[in-house]
């Protein structure tokens, strides 16, 4: 049996690879053979990684809560949080930023399934994109200035990133892709099943604990929003393009992270 090409010894464990996988995906933290890992195999191992899309998640919004923190030390708390999802927004490379610009440009300005698509493909930003993505950073910048201190807004920013990319990998798993494109959901996503959501779920369990000790009601608003908001965007991305695509996938994530913050906002 000829060896697996790549690092030896501890990063060889293909859990371990499949982490590191989902890390180099969903953001831009330098992972161990990042740079040198073959295409071919990196799909391989994203394709086991799905699991652990909502795991990372909780740790780029445990990130962004340290990075509140420090923020929060010499600025005014509004400011703070302004200035941690700017930083986010470099962790990631506001990947799920760029897909709800996109998906709102193409849904906005698409008549047709061909239009929807073609305007997908398209890098460049049109006045759709522009206010969708502007009024979804602003609804999740005013909820987290509504829960007016660190803690609480840390606790959304953890539990919000898990479930946000919890999102993904459901919709992944119940939407097809949209045939003969390139990317995420065709790659990768059509690997995905309901066991691959469970196993995701299972491994956020602390986060949801914690969120559920902290404030269950909220935990249980922004849950049920959600299965709400996915069970509409299936329906919808059907009847438009029949199918799913990346940007929709990234889409799906950040619209999960914004209603999650908003349950937690509630009351405050």
């Amino acid at each position: 049996m000829s060896e697996r090409p790549g690092p030896s010894g501890w990063f060889d464990a293909p859990w371990l690879r499949a982490f590191f996988a989902a890390v180099q995906f969903l953001t831009r933290i330098p992972v161990p053979g990042g740079s040198t890992r073959d295409p071919a195999l990196f799909v391989q191992d994203l394709r086991r990684g799905l699991m652990w899309f909502p795991i990372v998640g909780a740790g780029i919004g445990a990130v962004t809560a340290c990075a509140l923190w420090g923020f929060w030390q010499v600025l005014p708390f509004p400011v703070a949080v302004l200035a941690a999802l700017a930083f986010e927004a470099i962790l990631t490379g506001a990947f799920h930023e760029d897909a709800v610009a996109d998906f709102c440009d193409a849904f906005g300005g698409g008549w047709t399934r061909d239009d929807v698509l073609r305007i997908l493909k398209d890098s460049r930003v049109g006045s759709f994109g522009v206010m969708g993505l502007g009024l979804a950073v602003a609804l999740r910048a005013s909820g987290l200035f509504a829960l007016g201190s660190f803690w609480p807004a840390a606790v959304a920013l953890a539990v919000s990133g898990a479930l946000g990319r919890l999102a993904v990998v459901a919709l992944m798993a119940w939407v097809p892709p949209v045939a003969a494109r390139e990317g995420l959901s065709q790659d990768v996503g059509q690997d995905a099943s309901w066991a691959t959501v469970a196993w995701a779920t299972l491994l956020i369990t602390p986060v949801l604990v914690f969120a559920a000790r902290y404030d269950a009601v909220a935990l249980a608003s922004a849950a049920l929003s959600l299965a709400v908001f996915i069970i509409w965007l299936r329906s919808y991305l059907i009847r438009r393009i029949g199918g799913v695509t990346g940007d929709c996938l990234g889409f799906a994530a950040y619209v999960g992270i914004v209603i999650t913050t908003l349950a937690f906002a509630r009351l405050h």
